[in-house]
């Protein structure tokens, strides 16, 4: 098992961790990491490896067998050993980046009430498709709604809820735009706005900005048919 430190603080960007395996692809598996690996629509983290004078490139972070977290070497480079005292580092500017695009695709979520079927984040932007038969009536509306939720600076937090306690509280399920699993154990949820005053709660296991403030600017992008009923919003980062 792999402990996930970007869990316990995602603004943590190095950490000393040892080598505890190698996989037959190639990657190295450590004990503790910063690095978020990919699923959720978020891609894995990069940033490289140093230990005994070494550095090992780091493309990318994904899941591997278990709770493991491997990490993918850029360059055909030797790992570290398994048993290694290793120094990791994120490329922080990629992983903020895609802190802020997480953050501003949940507000558009709110922004735009229909279901939830697919959506990917990027360094630059992000979208979200949409179970809707129709494009927004107001596209300025719309960017005006996703400019008052960033200037509103609301507190970005999360928290855990067990599988039967989501089951005694139905309307809890009401506020969520994607149901959680069942079977895996323990939810997390991530609440904008404050406990009692909510913008957005929902299960999600990416990294999060600690306010809707850091998000930043916002441009809309392309709204686009993918389906009868799928429509496909882009939201891009403007600085």
């Amino acid at each position: 098992m792999t402990r996930m430190l970007f869990r316990e603080d995602p603004y943590q960007r190095d950490a000393k961790a040892r080598v505890v395996a190698h996989t037959a692809e190639g990657g190295a598996v450590l004990d503790e990491t910063v690095f978020y690996p990919t699923g959720g629509g978020q891609p894995g983290d990069s940033g490289w490896l140093e230990w005994d004078g070494n550095k090992l490139p780091i493309a990318t972070a994904v899941k591997g067998e278990g709770a493991q977290i491997v990490l993918v070497p850029s360059e055909p480079l030797a790992l570290p050993p398994v048993g290694a005292h290793v120094v990791q580092h994120l490329d922080w500017d990629r992983r903020h980046r895609h802190m802020r695009v997480h953050t501003a695709l949940h507000l558009l979520s709110v922004a735009v009430p229909f279901g939830v079927t697919g959506g990917s984040i990027s360094a630059t932007h992000g979208r979200l498709d949409f179970n809707m038969p129709d494009a927004p009536d107001d596209r300025m509306a719309l960017e005006e709604t996703m400019r008052l939720f960033v200037e509103g600076d609301a507190r970005v937090s999360d928290g855990w809820i067990t599988e039967e306690e989501l089951e005694a509280a139905p309307s809890l399920v009401k506020t969520m735009a994607v149901k959680p699993p069942r079977g895996t154990g323990d939810i997390r949820l991530v609440r904008i706005g404050e406990e009692d005053d909510w913008i957005d709660l929902q299960p999600c296991g990416g990294t999060h900005v600690a306010r809707t403030g850091e998000i930043g600017a916002l441009r809309l992008g392309k709204i686009e048919k993918k389906g009868r009923m799928n429509r496909r919003i882009y939201l891009h980062l403007d600085s």
